[in-house]
């Protein structure tokens, strides 16, 4: 008899690997939800902190001193554990839709996303938007419905909200008891258990169901009598929880819980183990890449600078899509043709880092980087392909830095250009050679542009208006065309930070006017770097 041949290495670790964000709008708790995560991941030992190489240090996911200052977070941060023999990668993205293009970008380095959503306030805009994304992407998306231990709206109106405002049919895994100060715990749909509001999982009651008859004793008899009649309508009316619609994107599991209270969290960690999908076969331009293939290829989806400010580094985060990250090895930039040094690869835990000695499918590190790397760049073993999905969006408001001491010219342009390549701003020169110009999607990264130049940089400045209003970038299949234009505009058309060709427009109805007067030409509103295709929610 014919024994099966083991997996490969690279299907068996690929398949260990459970990659995901988490999305939510402002205040719904996903930060505080974050850290909760990490206490059961077994990550950290005390929410906030956590002790490596026996220093206790303040690592919550939100490190950045503008975060801590105003309470959000500006900046995906990432973090890897290990639990049950499974490695998750966290990426908190930022809540804020000031910084959704970071938050997009992020989104195409995900196997899944759990989506948090605040008992008192349902679906929200930015939550909406990011879902959005999440379902061009076929993102499989578990729902945390959070703040169960706060007054909030009957979890049968979340759940229909879910499926009229989202188009997702929403399948309870458990249900909650009580509500508000009342709040009990939940009943697990799926395993029969109790799950008391102030016990770890550990400690989940198995029943027969939820009429099981000792219930009552557990809760209370009018509680326990709510729950019968309530699960026994969802379990009747909600659709069954089925694996297979969840990974196509079609359905999402609900749990309910308090991120605060650190109850639910583990509930939630057990069905991302269970439910969330390994390393899935990515879309480059020439073929679709499988996670157990032997030769390395990645993308970067973020730069980040000074996440170590007395040291001035730059970390390209990589998405390793298959084979083996090693230690020393050197990629090929598909980009440049370049060879790019992997010397020390890195794992994180929001800023703090140690040496990776090896990554497989799924992981994200980090690589020392130098300017060479930008967003959206694919590294290989040596094939010449590039991975689709990584966007720049055209920015909504331009203006012109200010800077209040002529001496710092020179250390603001390198500022500019790193923050540039980070994605904090966009940096545009007009080819007339006027000041360059930062284009952001909203105010508040004007503000977090500013705090960073003075708090990293030592440069105070501040902002003036432009005299334009809209961006697009230009294509065309005849380059002497984009020359006339640029030639007959030069007061209007300027360099991106990688050398593209934009066109800066005092309103929308310019905007309308040029693309009539020059039909050959492309004007984008959707960047697609290198090569790679994408579109706005």
């Amino acid at each position: 008899m014919d024994l099966p041949l083991p997996a490969s290495p690279f299907a068996a670790e690929a398949a260990r690997r459970r990659t995901f964000a988490i999305i939510a709008h402002p205040d719904a708790g996903k930060t505080t939800l974050t850290e909760k995560l990490l206490l059961r991941g077994g990550a950290i030992q005390l929410a906030g902190a956590v002790r490596a190489k026996r220093d206790a240090r303040h690592t919550r996911s939100d490190w950045m001193k503008i975060e801590q200052e105003r309470g959000i977070s500006v900046a995906t941060s990432v973090m890897t554990f290990e639990r049950g023999g499974l490695v998750f990668n966290l990426l908190d993205t930022p809540g804020h839709e000031d910084f959704s293009e970071d938050t997009y970008r992020t989104l195409t380095a995900v196997d899944a996303a759990v989506m948090v959503l605040d008992a008192a306030k349902g679906i929200e805009a930015q939550t909406r938007k990011l879902f959005e994304v999440c379902r061009l992407r076929d993102i499989p998306i578990l729902t945390f419905v959070n703040k169960m231990d706060r007054e909030g709206r009957d979890p049968f109106a979340l759940m229909d909200e879910i499926e009229k405002t989202l188009a997702l049919d929403a399948a309870p895994v458990a249900w909650p008891v009580g509500r508000a100060h009342d709040f009990a715990g939940t009943f697990d749909l799926l395993h029969h258990r109790f799950l008391p509001v102030d016990a770890t999982e550990a400690d989940a009651i198995p029943l027969s169901g939820p009429d099981d008859p000792r219930l009552a004793a557990l809760v209370g008899a009018e509680r326990a009598a709510a729950l019968r009649e309530e699960a026994g309508l969802a379990l009747a009316a909600c659709p069954e929880f089925d694996l297979a619609r969840f990974r196509e994107g079609t359905l999402t599991p609900v749990f309910f819980g308090s991120a605060l209270r650190d109850f639910g969290v583990g509930h939630l960690l057990d069905g991302l183990a269970r439910y969330a999908p390994p390393p899935r076969p990515r879309a480059a331009d020439s073929r679709e890449v499988a996670p157990e293939e032997d030769r390395l290829t990645g993308f970067v989806f973020k730069v980040q600078a000074n996440m170590d400010p007395n040291h001035r580094d730059r970390v390209a985060f990589l998405r390793v899509c298959s084979g083996r990250l090693l230690k020393g090895m050197r990629l090929r930039q598909v980009r440049t043709g370049r060879q790019v040094p992997v010397n020390a690869p890195l794992f994180f835990f929001a800023k703090d880092r140690q040496v990776a000695e090896e990554a497989w499918p799924g992981d994200v590190v980090g690589i020392a980087n130098h300017g060479t790397l930008r967003i959206g760049d694919t590294l290989t073993e040596g094939e010449s392909l590039n991975f689709r999905g990584v966007p720049s969006f055209a920015p909504e408001i331009l203006r012109h830095v200010r800077l209040e001491d002529p001496m710092l010219a020179k250390k603001l342009r390198t500022a500019l250009s790193q923050l540039a390549e980070e994605g904090v701003v966009q940096l545009f020169r007009p080819l007339d050679g006027a000041p360059p110009v930062v284009g952001v999607v909203g105010q508040l990264q004007l503000d977090v542009l500013q705090s960073r130049l003075k708090a990293e940089y030592g440069i105070p400045v501040g902002f003036d208006a432009t005299p334009w209003e809209v961006v697009r970038w230009l294509s065309a299949g005849d380059r002497a065309a984009l020359d006339r234009f640029a030639a007959a505009n030069r007061r209007d058309v300027a360099e991106d930070h990688d050398g593209a060709l934009v066109a800066l427009f005092a309103s929308d109805w310019r905007r309308r006017r040029a693309e009539e007067e020059w039909p050959m030409l492309r004007f984008h509103a959707v960047r697609e770097q290198h090569g790679l295709e994408a579109a706005r929610p």
